[in-house]
């Protein structure tokens, strides 16, 4: 997998467990048994995990482009104050 689509994959996913965290809640107020809601709950958390382990292991694979230098410097250099710079 490819690393922007396992991290589409965790924000989909954690959205999904907001959903059933609250689903679970719903089912605890109305005195319905959970327990095979928060098993389902704890794999999708274990599922999380493991992306998040594969994310993590692929970013120090992907090649980093040196930096250059600051913006702000770029910046500063590309645009030169009016006057030539005198104050």
């Amino acid at each position: 997998m490819q690393l922007e689509t396992i991290r589409g994959e965790i924000e989909r996913m954690r959205a999904q467990v907001s959903r059933q965290r609250k689903e679970i809640l719903q089912l605890q107020r109305a005195g319905i048994p959970t327990v095979s809601a928060e098993a389902l709950l704890q794999r999708m958390l274990d599922s999380i995990d493991a992306l998040c382990i594969e994310r993590d292991r692929l970013k120090k694979e992907t090649p980093r482009a040196k930096d250059t230098g600051s913006r702000r410097t770029e910046a500063f250099q590309a645009s030169p104050l009016p006057g030539g710079g005198k104050v």
